[in-house]
């Protein structure tokens, strides 16, 4: 397993091992002791699927208080994947990476608790695998705007497909600061 630090060092490139021949392919998705050892040491207590069509943008999100860590990663299709850093103090407030992860390369990505997430399919279709470090809680949903000019991601797609709650969601500077996560430095 290759584990690279992105733009945002926090934020984790995975890429997992694959082991093929005539007959297939095997591959771990996960290994607790390795990815601890990664730097990835939260436990996880939830795994969501989701399949979208091309052009579908989700995101983007996050929960604060009981923030999600997700690892993620794509059982089919394309996707660009990015995570934005919204906690108040970080050198790297509103600061974005991203990167294109496939069923063909097998890549995750490692988005810890305190980074807002979203993505947007770039193939015919899409199932995408989250691992969450905390259980969904409506309650702490907080949710940034795909296209904040402040944080100026170019997505793939000029006009996603977007969800109704999706298109509502604020700039993150129209977001009340207490409301977001801390850096803990």
């Amino acid at each position: 397993m290759k584990v690279s630090p992105t733009t945002l060092p926090e934020v984790l490139l995975v890429e997992p091992k694959r082991f093929g021949d005539a007959r297939g392919y095997f591959l771990e998705t996960f290994h607790q002791a390795r990815y601890a050892e990664a730097g990835i040491k939260l436990g996880f207590v939830q795994d969501n699927l989701s399949r979208s069509a091309q052009g579908i943008l989700r995101g983007l999100h996050l929960q604060h208080p009981n923030a999600q860590g997700k690892l993620v990663y794509v059982l089919e299709g394309e996707v660009f994947d990015v995570a934005v850093d919204v906690r108040v103090g970080s050198p790297n407030f509103g600061k974005w990476t991203g990167a294109t992860l496939s069923a063909d390369d097998h890549r995750q990505l490692w988005i810890p608790p305190g980074f807002a997430h979203g993505f947007c399919v770039t193939s015919p279709s899409a199932i995408f695998a989250y691992k969450c470090t905390e259980l969904y809680s409506v309650t702490d949903e907080i949710g940034v705007v795909w296209n904040d000019p402040a944080i100026a991601i170019p997505w793939p797609v000029a006009e996603p497909q977007l969800s109704a709650k999706d298109k509502a969601l604020p700039r993150l500077a129209d977001i009340d600061p207490a409301r977001l996560p801390r850096y803990q430095g």
